[in-house]
């Protein structure tokens, strides 16, 4: 019977029942961990969580279980029904908790300014330039306008030029527009020699060359980093090909819905399987239905992986790589004596 560990503290009740249902289950059928993964399509670290109240097992795996466990599903699923909606208030709590979390900071943030923001530089009379600006408990914003001094009487007349009709305009015979005039002007004879300067460059490098040979004046392309051999793989994989070669396909994440049976022998009282994963590009042996103290043993492409029968009465091996599912070989070797592998049958 396996350990279990104790279920969280904060697990809802409804929750916290359904996973010791479960817990049950597994233990009136006398499977492994691994071997409820192996023969429900879901790998060992998800059934760890579900079973461990980490995680709500999705319906999929609750009507797999049980059948595999030889248990009513009608009552199985009603249970997951009212765990579901349980987990699910759960997480809306924690989803308004942390939005909560989120508005406390970003107002303890802006506190760092003041009640009133970043202050802006001051204009005359405490108002910049000519914005709009309106107090923090007006109804609404008032047009501020700043007005400049107006400029003395005897500089409105001169000829027959009229004063500007909006307060606070510069006066269009002024010293001002002068000044500006000239300002433009040097500012345009600027731009025409930069622009000249730039386009000698230009010609002077077309008509030298830079001293390169014909036809490599194109600017080269920077060169495609070279790809790998290992495809991209899905979330959850660890490794492809020879990188999988004597690791735990459970641990990998190669098993459960990624794995399938290529073959298969009887050896004795004993099930040993050849497990196939195209997405790990690699195979592993299984054995059920044996005895402690059986080895099972996977053979592909010069490699190797053994693995020993304990009392759950069922093993697999380490994984090696393999290009195709046909290269892989099991075999067994009972504490009767009797051996046989899958390419005999």
């Amino acid at each position: 019977m396996p350990r279990w560990k104790a279920l969280p503290e904060e697990l809802d009740p409804q929750v916290r029942e359904f996973a010791s249902q479960l817990r049950r289950l597994v233990d009136r059928s006398g499977l492994s961990i691994a071997a409820v993964a192996d023969r429900t399509g879901y790998s060992k670290t998800s059934w760890e969580r579900f079973l461990n109240g980490r995680l709500l097992a999705p319906k999929g795996a609750i009507v797999a279980l049980a059948e595999v466990t030889g248990t009513n599903p009608v009552h199985l699923t009603t249970m997951w029904e009212l765990a579901e909606r349980a987990w699910s208030r759960a997480e809306m709590r924690h989803d308004m908790t942390m939005e909560a979390i989120r508005i406390s900071q970003a107002r303890a943030a802006l506190g760092e300014f003041g009640p009133n923001g970043p202050a802006a530089p001051a204009g005359r009379g405490g108002r910049s330039g000519g914005l709009t600006t309106a107090a923090p408990d007006d109804d609404g914003p008032r047009d501020r306008p700043f007005v400049p001094a107006q400029p003395s009487s005897g500089s409105g007349r001169a000829g027959n030029r009229t004063a500007p009709s909006h307060p606070g305009a510069p006066s269009p015979g002024g010293p001002g527009r002068a000044k500006g005039r000239r300002r433009a002007t040097v500012f345009l004879a600027g731009l025409v020699g930069a622009l000249l300067v730039i386009a000698a460059a230009v010609l002077l490098t077309d008509l030298g060359g830079g001293g390169e040979e014909p036809g490599n004046d194109v600017a080269k392309s920077p060169s495609a980093a070279p790809t790998t051999s290992a495809p991209e793989l899905p979330d959850g994989v660890k490794c492809f090909g020879a990188d999988c070669t004597g690791q735990d396909p459970e641990n990998m994440g190669c098993g459960g819905q990624l794995a399938t049976t290529t073959s298969r022998a009887t050896v004795g009282t004993a099930l040993v399987e050849v497990r196939y994963s195209k997405t790990c590009g690699a195979a592993w042996a299984r054995i059920t239905q044996a005895t402690a103290g059986d080895k099972v043993q996977i053979s592909a492409g010069g490699e190797s992986e053994n693995g020993l029968v304990n009392a759950d009465k069922d093993a697999y091996t380490p994984m090696v790589a393999v290009a195709a599912e046909a290269e892989a070989e099991a075999c067994a070797t009972l504490t009767t004596g009797t051996k046989g592998c899958t390419t005999e049958q």
